[in-house]
């Protein structure tokens, strides 16, 4: 009888653990692990193996793919549990490996979030990930998010007058808190060993250029402590008082790098007007971002908030960044609308005041939160990609281009906007770019002396 064909063979089995576990398979493995023996108490995730060969394989699965792994009593007899070291980083770094079905071991609320040892978290890189996805402020639940595991609160500055007892409409919009000892805190804050001279970035949440500085004249003390302590610092504003300050930013620029950015919404003076009250025009807010750039600094805009239905058309939005361009910036970042507690009330009023007819369509464009619905986010997005990308210039009020280096849709939250109903800071939809002052603003440890007076004509309308 004539042999038959050879057979194959026998390849491992499926359950045969292999003799050498790359870091897929140890993933996959952990994902296993964690759906089955996975637990998350007060924030602590642990992860519970039936018998002692589990936890030899698992704890080798951890420290082939960089986790440090502590043993400690379980509460059942003769079971160990295994605790990833590297506080909520390191557990969320291992959801994210191993990536479980059970949304159990995902949970990391409660979690507190510790500085390193070696001092504050530190932005090392920024990289594109391509993806949209739905990212939170784990200090507050809020709806920001966290990069990279550093956390950024987004803070707005119309509802903070509330923790100083007063209001967030009439309050903010008569009431400033001037710190006028500030210089002095600041230069003794960046004395102290443990400063690193890291990025310190102004007008993230108050504008250091409002009206009030005009009087109080905070800033070049302020200019000068960076300068002299080997500080890189950036401002963003949409004051003009910043042009008084020229020749200090201009030198500071020289001893570090200094970064500087301005905020223009929009071209229509008069409904600029009636957003922004007592703010500078569009014109000379687009005047000072040429007095920067002639002093050889590096200028950004800001083109926030977008305003739905309002400011947000191909044609408004073409004609703001050909003037931005024109003016000689070298970047800038479109952002639409954001609408916070505080915020959302103010801007809510004023629109049924000046666009009843609006009042409705808003409402359903941010029914969901602070942020416009992901469709209309999408939309603009699409809309302001071929504004922002690379070509060449053309006649007409659209000519010449910032930076167009490319609009993101896909880059997610981040950036400011600014409104004058008090958007302050902004998590908006559109672009993926670097903005002046990347690095987090740095406050003084102690508080500084205030003076809570109505300087000129009380406060600005501007967010921050």
């Amino acid at each position: 009888m004539p042999a038959g064909p050879a057979r194959p063979a026998p390849g491992p089995s499926p359950t045969q653990w292999p003799q050498r576990p790359g870091p897929g398979w140890s993933a996959g493995f952990l994902g296993g692990i964690l759906d089955a023996c996975g637990e998350v108490s007060a924030g602590v995730l642990r992860i519970v193996p039936v018998d002692a060969g589990l936890t030899r394989a698992t704890v080798d699965a951890l420290r082939r793919l960089g986790f440090r792994v502590a043993s400690e009593a379980s509460g059942r007899p003769g079971v160990r549990a295994l605790r990833v070291l590297g506080g909520v980083a390191e557990q969320l770094r291992l959801v994210g490996i191993a990536d479980p079905a059970v949304s159990r071991v995902r949970d990391v609320g409660g979690a507190l979030v510790e500085e390193p040892p070696d001092g504050a978290p530190r932005v090392v890189g920024v990289r594109d990930t391509g993806r949209i996805v739905p990212m939170f402020d784990i200090t507050t639940g809020t709806g920001d998010f966290v990069a990279a595991g550093v956390v950024s609160h987004n803070c707005f500055a119309r509802n903070t007058h509330t923790y100083l007892d007063l209001d967030a409409g009439a309050d903010f919009d008569s009431q400033i808190v001037v710190k006028v000892n500030a210089p002095r805190v600041l230069e003794r804050e960046l004395a102290r060993p443990s400063w690193r001279r890291e990025h310190v970035a102004m007008g993230t949440n108050t504008d250091p250029y409002q009206r009030a500085e005009g009087r109080y004249r905070l800033m070049p003390g302020i200019i000068a402590a960076l300068s002299r302590s080997g500080t890189p610092f950036s401002i963003l504003t949409k004051g003009t008082v910043l042009g008084r300050d020229l020749p200090d930013l201009a030198a500071a620029n020289r001893d570090v790098r200094v970064g500087t950015g301005v905020s223009v919404a929009l071209l229509d003076r008069e409904l600029g007007s009636r957003l922004e009250p007592g703010t500078p025009s569009p014109q000379a807010r687009l005047d000072l971002v040429r007095r920067i750039t002639a002093a050889g600094l590096p200028c950004g805009v800001m083109v926030a908030p977008v305003l739905p239905w309002l400011t947000d058309s191909a044609e408004a939005l073409d004609a703001l960044l050909g003037e931005i361009a024109a003016a000689g910036a070298e970047r800038a970042t479109v952002l639409a609308l954001h609408l916070r507690p505080g915020t959302r009330e103010w801007f809510l009023q004023w629109l049924a005041r000046e666009y009843p007819a609006l009042v409705p369509r808003y409402e359903r464009l941010y029914r969901r939160g602070a942020t416009a619905d992901r469709e209309y986010r999408s939309a603009l997005a699409r809309r302001v990609a071929p504004l922002l990308a690379p070509g060449p210039a053309r006649p007409g009020p659209g000519r010449g281009r910032p930076a167009r280096s490319g609009l993101d849709p896909a880059a997610g939250p981040g950036g400011d906007g600014t409104a004058g109903s008090g958007a302050g800071r902004s998590p908006g939809p559109v672009r993926a770019v670097r903005r002046p002052g990347a690095g987090g603003e740095r406050r003084a440890a102690e508080p500084a002396v205030t003076d809570g007076r109505k300087p000129g004509g009380g406060r600005t309308g501007t967010g921050r």
